[in-house]
């Protein structure tokens, strides 16, 4: 008698959790890729006046509060002079961040919008993790930073990366994504 009860409760069980994970999954992926989306694409926003009209602030943001701080963050990367706190005028160093920050700017409109729509969603998702990994640990290495908030949008472009886009994709809708790689 207990043996059937115990096979009984398992088999609710597992319909019950099949269930919920053939309904909640899909809207919840969604859900996810909207929340990391919103947060780079806000920020990527912020690097741009208009269409292609890439906002020259942000070279400085590049130059002078990421790789050249006036209170240098420990373990940090600091690309300018450390006597001089500048850069050489026209050299390599002040090429590379401009066209880094040109990279950045337009990755956090493309892979944000990739995510969002559900389209090539895990190459969007490894693109995310690797400005989160790049942020982490050559702008702000931090244990603070970690917690809250690289924490967090690396846990949830991994699982996007992991899980796959869901169901309520255009990955899915195309075939670029199986139902039992991604529900």
């Amino acid at each position: 008698m207990i043996l059937k009860n115990k096979d009984a409760i398992k088999k609710i069980y597992i319909s019950l959790s099949a269930k919920i994970e053939m309904f909640l999954q899909p809207i919840l992926l969604l859900a996810l890729r909207w929340q990391i989306g919103c947060i780079f694409f806000i920020s990527g926003m912020t690097k741009w006046m208009g269409f292609m009209d890439f906002n020259p602030d942000s070279y400085d943001i590049f130059l002078y509060e990421f790789f050249c701080p006036e209170e240098i963050r420990p373990g940090a990367l600091f690309l300018c002079n450390p006597e001089t706190m500048d850069y050489t005028e026209g050299s390599f160093m002040i090429t590379f961040i401009e066209s880094l920050a040109l990279m950045a700017g337009t990755m956090e409109i493309i892979l944000p919008i990739l995510l969002m729509i559900g389209l090539f969603t895990r190459f969007a998702a490894l693109g995310i993790l690797g400005m989160v990994t790049f942020i982490q640990l050559a702008i702000f290495p931090e244990w603070s930073h970690w917690v809250n908030p690289a924490s967090w949008w690396f846990t949830i472009a991994a699982v996007i990366l992991v899980v796959g886009p869901g169901s309520l994709s255009l990955d899915r809708w195309l075939g670029l994504e199986t139902s039992k790689s991604a529900s």
